[in-house]
């Protein structure tokens, strides 16, 4: 299946219409601090992966210190993320993969192509297609796409992509996709994935995207309590 670029294109256009241009960071985060939060970031909320990697930051003043704490101790300091176990696995086998490689920088990432990239982080237990594109997007400043299940979800309700997993739907959509657009599409998807395109129940009647989408199980009897919360939210926001 070949995507549609046009598509991609005109569904980026609503999302800003309805979302605006999302922020970038500048400067651009270390390669490595997006790639541990984005490992703290599995299966938990943004406010509990936050607190677990401040922790981190202000009990060690680099990542070659971390390097030397022993798992235990990263474990209780992530415990707020959840799931403290494997990610303090998978945190403290990439730290000493890269103490001995002397690069706490990521520099033999920068000159590669992303498959390469990919292909290079995703050989460290722990690290999978999701958290490695999120460094190449966030950090190395790529036309990469991250897929999350969001986005997963998402791409197949509108047939952009016909997938089974985030995974290949990642590699579907990154084949020919369109410059310059990846951070505000994929930041604005997830965005519309948590706020209205729910896997249950979703919200179609304020969806911005509605009328390009194709899925089956459309819902467009309205929850009173969301559309009172959206519209106080784009009141404040003078929308």
């Amino acid at each position: 299946m070949s995507i549609n670029i046009k598509k991609i294109i005109k569904i980026n256009e609503l999302l800003i219409k309805h979302f605006g241009v999302p922020e970038r960071q500048n400067p651009l985060p270390n390669p490595l601090d997006t790639l541990i939060a984005t490992i703290l970031s599995q299966n938990t909320n943004d406010n509990n992966s936050y607190k677990a990697f401040n922790n981190l930051k202000k009990t060690f003043n680099n990542w070659e210190e971390a390097s030397n704490a022993s798992k235990k101790e990263i474990e209780k300091l992530i415990k707020v993320a959840g799931l403290a176990n494997s990610k303090s696995y998978a945190i403290k086998n990439l730290l000493n993969e890269l103490k001995k490689r002397n690069d706490f920088k990521l520099n033999f990432l920068t000159k590669e192509s992303y498959k390469n990239i990919i292909d290079e982080l995703t050989k460290f237990k722990g690290i999978g297609v999701k958290t490695a594109s999120c460094v190449l997007l966030f950090s190395l400043n790529r036309n990469i796409c991250p897929v999350d299940t969001h986005l997963h979800r998402i791409l197949n309700r509108i047939k952009l992509v016909n997938t089974k997993t985030p995974e290949k739907t990642f590699w579907e959509l990154n084949k020919n996709f369109p410059d310059k657009i990846a951070h505000t599409f994929h930041t604005n998807l997830i965005l519309l994935g948590r706020e209205i395109c729910k896997p249950i129940k979703p919200n179609c009647s304020i969806c911005p995207i509605e009328k390009m989408c194709q899925f089956d199980k459309k819902n467009f009897i309205t929850d009173k309590k969301e559309t009172k919360k959206r519209i106080l939210l784009l009141d404040n926001i003078g929308i």
